[in-house]
C-alpha cells in the first residue's frame, strides 16, 4: 500500500468498528479520504457508529452490503478477528483490492522505531515487561497493539523520542504488505489459532511476516530453543540477536549454567532449586565477553518460561540502548500480567492462581511446570479440534485431580483417565457461565487440601462460554473470593 496520506479523495473501507476501526476511520478521514465502515453488529450493539457520523463517516451496521468493495475501492481495513472468507474480503481479492489491518497503517505514520512481538504463549507478558524496562532506562516506550492502546491512535502520537513497544497476533500480522519493526521479537510457535488461518502452515507464514520487511540495519530476536522458531532464520533479513535457556550463545541472552532438558517421564525438577545456581548473562557481540545482569532467583516472576519470556525483554531492551544496570531492579519486582499465573489467595492452606490467559495446551504445560505443589487443574474452554494428547505427560507427573468444564470437558476427562488420575470431576453447562465456574472453583477446593495448589489454566480459548479470558479469569478470582 502507499502512504495514508494520499488516499485523498479515495474510496476506503474499515470492516469492522472496535477501538481499532474507530481509529483507522478517523484517520483516513482526517486526511480526506472517502470513508465507509461496516459492522455486522446490529446499531445497538455499535456505540461507536454515532461517534463517527457526526464527523461525516457513513457507517453500515447490520450486513456486509453487496458491492460494498468494487473495483473503485482503493483500500480495505479490516479488524485482526475478522475470517478471510466473508464476503467484502472475498471481493476485495476479487477486484485486486489491498486487505490490510492496522499495524500496516500504524507503520506507515509512525515517526518512533517499533518494537514488534508475537508468539503463540507469552506476548502479553514480555510485551509489558518491555514497557517496564524501557521505562526504567528513560527510552520513553508507549506500549499498545493487541493490548492497550491501538497502534494507529499510537502512532499518530508518538516522536522520534519514543519507542512504539507492539504485541502482535497472526491475526494482525497477516494483513501486513510493508510493516517492518525496527525490531522483531518471535518468542515461540506452537498449534493455536487454526480455526482462523486452516493450517500450521499458513499461522507460521502469518508470524513470520514480522521478519519479511526487515533489513541489515533491523535486528531479529529468535526463540534459540524453539523448534519452529529457529527454522525461521533463513527468513532473517535483519541481524540476528537470539536467546535461549538451554545453550550459551555467541551472540544474544542466556542462562548460565543454561537448563537442561525437560525429558518426559523424569521427575520435574524444583524451580526454586533451578533458578538459585544460574545467571541471566548476554553478549552482545560474538567477540565480546559474556556479561552477568543478574541471578536468575532474582526475577520476580517465576518458572522457565517467565525467565524465556524476561531474557526475550532483556534482548529488545539492549539492542534499543538500556542501560543493562537500569535494567535490574525492574526484572526484580516484575511479577507479571493480569490472568497469566496470577496468585488469587490463600483459602484454608489452600494456594489459588489464575492462569485463564493459558488458552493453549503448551501455555498450561508451561504454568504446570513452574508450580511444584500437588496441584489440582480446573481446564477447558472452547473445542478447537485438538486432542489434547500433548497434556498427557504432564497431566501424570504433576497432577493430582481435575476439573473439567466447557466443550472440551470430555476430552480432558480422557487425557487424565490415560494419565490415571482418580480425582476427576465433570462440571456440566449450568444456567450461565458463572454458575459453571463457581461449581468447578468448589468441587477443586474440595479436592485439594491444605498444601495444594488450586489452577485454573484452561489450555482452550474462552469463547465457548465467555466473551474473553478476561472474563473467565474475573469470574474464577470472584469465585475463589466467594468460598
Amino acid at each position: 500500500m502507499k502512504h495514508p496520506s494520499q488516499y485523498k479523495n479515495e474510496k476506503v473501507i474499515i470492516l469492522g468498528l472496535a477501538r481499532s476501526g474507530v481509529s483507522v476511520a478517523k484517520l483516513f478521514h482526517k486526511l480526506g479520504a472517502n470513508v465507509t465502515v461496516n459492522d455486522r453488529k446490529p446499531r445497538e450493539q455499535s456505540p461507536e457508529a454515532a461517534q463517527l457520523e457526526q464527523l461525516g463517516i457513513e457507517v453500515i451496521c447490520g450486513y456486509h452490503p453487496e458491492n460494498l468493495v468494487d473495483k473503485t475501492t482503493a483500500l480495505l481495513i479490516k479488524n485482526p478477528g475478522i475470517p478471510y472468507h466473508v464476503s467484502p474480503i472475498i471481493d476485495a481479492q476479487t477486484n485486486n483490492v489491498e486487505v490490510v489491518t492496522e499495524v500496516e497503517i500504524a507503520y506507515w505514520i509512525s515517526k518512533a522505531p517499533i518494537i514488534g512481538i508475537t508468539g503463540s504463549n507469552g506476548k502479553t507478558t514480555t510485551t509489558t515487561l518491555i514497557g517496564e524496562l524501557l521505562t526504567s532506562a528513560d527510552l520513553n516506550p508507549v506500549v499498545g497493539g493487541n493490548i492497550g492502546l491501538p497502534l494507529c491512535e499510537i502512532a499518530s502520537e508518538v516522536s522520534s523520542e519514543n519507542w512504539i513497544v507492539a504485541e502482535l497476533s497472526s491475526f494482525q500480522l497477516k494483513g501486513t504488505i510493508a510493516f517492518a519493526p525496527k525490531i522483531a521479537l518471535i518468542l515461540n510457535l506452537a498449534e493455536t489459532h487454526l480455526d482462523y488461518h486452516g493450517d500450521m502452515q499458513d499461522y507460521v507464514a502469518s508470524k513470520a511476516k514480522i521478519l519479511s520487511n526487515q533489513t541489515d540495519d533491523d535486528i531479529a530476536i529468535l526463540n534459540w530453543d524453539d523448534k519452529i522458531t529457529r527454522q525461521l532464520m533463513p527468513q532473517c533479513k535483519g541481524q540476528l540477536f537470539p536467546f535461549s535457556l538451554f545453550e550459551k550463545l555467541e551472540r544474544g541472552v542466556f542462562i548460565d549454567p543454561p537448563f537442561a532438558p525437560i525429558i518426559a517421564g523424569d521427575p520435574l525438577p524444583n524451580a526454586a532449586e533451578e533458578a538459585s545456581i544460574r545467571s541471566i548473562v548476554y553478549r552482545m557481540n560474538n567477540d565480546s565477553e559474556q556479561q552477568v545482569l543478574m541471578p536468575l532467583s532474582s526475577l520476580g516472576i517465576p518458572g522457565r518460561h517467565n525467565a524465556a519470556n524476561a531474557i526475550a525483554a532483556i534482548a529488545a531492551c539492549l539492542i534499543a540502548g538500556a542501560d543493562p544496570a537500569k535494567l535490574v531492579e525492574p526484572l526484580t519486582s516484575f511479577r507479571g500480567v493480569e490472568h497469566r499465573l496470577e496468585f488469587v489467595r490463600t483459602n484454608e492452606g489452600v494456594n489459588y492462581y489464575n492462569d485463564s490467559k493459558a488458552t493453549n495446551s503448551t501455555a498450561t504445560t508451561m504454568t504446570i511446570r513452574s508450580l511444584s505443589a500437588p496441584l489440582v487443574l480446573i481446564a477447558g474452554g472452547l473445542d478447537r479440534g485438538s486432542d489434547y494428547m500433548e497434556l498427557l505427560p504432564i497431566f501424570t507427573d504433576r497432577l493430582k485431580g481435575i476439573v473439567a468444564v466447557g466443550e472440551t470437558r470430555h476430552k480432558l476427562e480422557h487425557i487424565a483417565k490415560l494419565a490415571g488420575l482418580d480425582q476427576i470431576k465433570i462440571v456440566e453447562p449450568k444456567a450461565s457461565a458463572e454458575e459453571t465456574l463457581d461449581e468447578a472453583v468448589k468441587l477443586a477446593s474440595e479436592l485439594a487440601e491444605s498444601g495444594d495448589i488450586v489452577l485454573l489454566s484452561p489450555a482452550c480459548a474462552s469463547w465457548d462460554m465467555f466473551s474473553s479470558y478476561e472474563q473467565r479469569g474475573s469470574m474464577f478470582k470472584k469465585s475463589v473470593h466467594t468460598l
